[in-house]
Order: C-alpha cells, then sequence, then structure tokens
C-alpha cells in the first residue's frame, strides 16, 4: 500500500473538496474551450495523477460519452475517488510506467503532477499512450490570491506550531515534492521540446469568493469547509512526519482551534456578516497534440500504403 502523498503531503479530502470547487460545473464551459475536445466522440481519456477524484469526476460529467480511466499511485486516494465518483475506472499505478498499451488512449491530461516528475518520463509516457492526433493537457496552478477573513488568520499560538514544524519538516525534500517547476513560458516549452505540436495556451481563473451572492448557501459553506479540510489534515501530516516533536494533547489542540475558526466563519456567513474572503485560483492550460507522421511502405513492391505513426 502506497499512501506517501495522502499521509505526509495532501489528504484526500484536502484535494477532494477543493477540486471539487476548482471543478465544479459553473466553470465547464471556460474549461471546455481551453481543453479543445470533442464532446460528441467516444473519447478515450486518461487521467494520470488523478488524486482522490475530483477532475475524473468533472470529466466524466463533461464528456458524457467518453470513458474516463484515472491512475493514482496513492491507494488512499484511489480508495477515496472509487467511493466518491461513479462511472470512472480507477486505479492504482505509476503514471511513469503504466501498464498500459501504446497508442490506446484520445486523451491525456493532468492537474498540478508535472513539477513533481522529470519532464522526460512524465511526458514520454504520455507520449507513448496516445494515439496519433492524441491530445496531452497539462494543468498546473499558477500563483492566486488567498484573503483570509480575520476569524481563520492564524493566531499567535498557531503561527509557533506552524514555525516549529518548519524547523523539522523534511517532507517536501523527501519526497521529491514540487522538484522540477517550471514558469509560464518553460510549461509550453517542455512539452514541445519532448514531441508535441500545435501547442496552445491558456488560463483559467476561479474566484471563490463565499460572501458573493452568485454563490449559494451550500456553495459558500463547501468553499469554507474546504479550507478546515485542509487545515485538519495538514496538522494530521504533523503527527505522521515528525511525531517524535509533537504530542497528541498538542495536535488535539490545533485541531480543536482550526474547528473553532472555520464554525465561527460559517457562523459569520449564516448571520449576514460579509468578510469578503476570497481564494482566487489561477490554472494554466496547456494543450499539446501527438504528432501524425506518414510512412510510405510498398506492398508487393509495388502499390503503396500510407501508415500513421
Amino acid at each position: 500500500m502506497n499512501d506517501i502523498w495522502s499521509k505526509y503531503v495532501q489528504g484526500a479530502k484536502t484535494l477532494y473538496y477543493s477540486r471539487k470547487l476548482r471543478f465544479d460545473d459553473m466553470f465547464a464551459e471556460q474549461y471546455k474551450t481551453l481543453f479543445g475536445l470533442d464532446e460528441n466522440k467516444n473519447l478515450k481519456i486518461l487521467e494520470i495523477g488523478c488524486g482522490p477524484g475530483a477532475l475524473a469526476g468533472a470529466l466524466h460529467r463533461w464528456y458524457p460519452n467518453a470513458g474516463i480511466v484515472a491512475v493514482d499511485r496513492d491507494s488512499e486516494f484511489i480508495r477515496f475517488a472509487r467511493e466518491h465518483e461513479e462511472g470512472i475506472m480507477f486505479s492504482e499505478g505509476d503514471i511513469t510506467a503504466l501498464s498500459l498499451e501504446d497508442r490506446s488512449f484520445d486523451v491525456v491530461i493532468s492537474n498540478t503532477v508535472c513539477e513533481h516528475i522529470e519532464p522526460s518520463r512524465f511526458y514520454g509516457e504520455q507520449y507513448r499512450i496516445l494515439k496519433p492526433g492524441g491530445i496531452c493537457l497539462v494543468l498546473s496552478s499558477r500563483k492566486g490570491i488567498t484573503i483570509l477573513s480575520d476569524c481563520v488568520t492564524p493566531s499567535e499560538k498557531e503561527q509557533l506550531f506552524w514555525k516549529r514544524v518548519q524547523q523539522y519538516d523534511d517532507t517536501f525534500d523527501r519526497y521529491g515534492i514540487h522538484k522540477y517547476p517550471m514558469n509560464e513560458a518553460e510549461l509550453p516549452r517542455a512539452m514541445e521540446q519532448h514531441g508535441f505540436r500545435n501547442i496552445q495556451t491558456g488560463f483559467m481563473t476561479v474566484d471563490l469568493t463565499p460572501d458573493n451572492p452568485k454563490f449559494s448557501a451550500d456553495l459558500a459553506h463547501n468553499m469554507i469547509d474546504a479550507g478546515r479540510y485542509s487545515d485538519i489534515e495538514a496538522i494530521d501530516s504533523v503527527l505522521y512526519s515528525i511525531p517524535e516533536h509533537f504530542t497528541g494533547e498538542e495536535i488535539r489542540e490545533m485541531k480543536d482551534l482550526a474547528n473553532a475558526k472555520y464554525d465561527a466563519r460559517i457562523a459569520e456567513y449564516d448571520r449576514g456578516e460579509r468578510q469578503w474572503d476570497t481564494s482566487v485560483s489561477i490554472i494554466m492550460v496547456v494543450r499539446g497534440v501527438r504528432q501524425v507522421s506518414l510512412e510510405t511502405v510498398y506492398h508487393n513492391g509495388s502499390t503503396p500504403i500510407i501508415y500513421s505513426s
């Protein structure tokens, strides 16, 4: 069982509920414009590094004729995804060495995966799996905007706790997290350097502001609770990563403080006390095509037959 990411980096609830918001159906048309996929075709779509399944679930809704396969090497993510999203084939697997046939998918998509994997391994496997003319979609989070309400801003006690964590925690170095970052110019160049053509780029802006009246109360609560899940699972990961430096009592106290903060924020929202805290995500979408090359083979020494590869 591999649960490194879900245990030490980001928990299943953290990723699932934040991505459910980022891939909410209200943003579907913007994503679909950037993806440039034919909704009417029976596409075979593979998501690599699917995490707990939120993007795969969105793809299943947006492209109902497509067959969706989603792969992640974290066992807990796959278990969670199978429980929360239907109509998708979820499986465990290393995305740099997949047991999938050559040229077997029309589309391969990933979200915040490219920065963790050496580019030739990341793109090489996708190129192998895609059919000629197949589409590679790489989504990468860019620097966004986060403004916290006063009631969820970390207290002095919480700040001291996280300062201690930073002193001891080497999780990112130990597991190679964000080892291969690229800027907005390097991302499309890398895709092109690894054989893809017709490169296109675009940007999605996802504005999540609970007090904006365009959002329903349920969705506003979900935005607030996404922060709760992130904080609680981050605290849990401390006990997994560096248990020798923190007591169970300290962890419980931090979780109680986190829950109290988000309960207070929801109460403010329900009373109509607008705080205008916001989270604005900027997602870069890089789209490339596996080129179709033509090879002429002569049958019986005379009749030319054209094959694509």
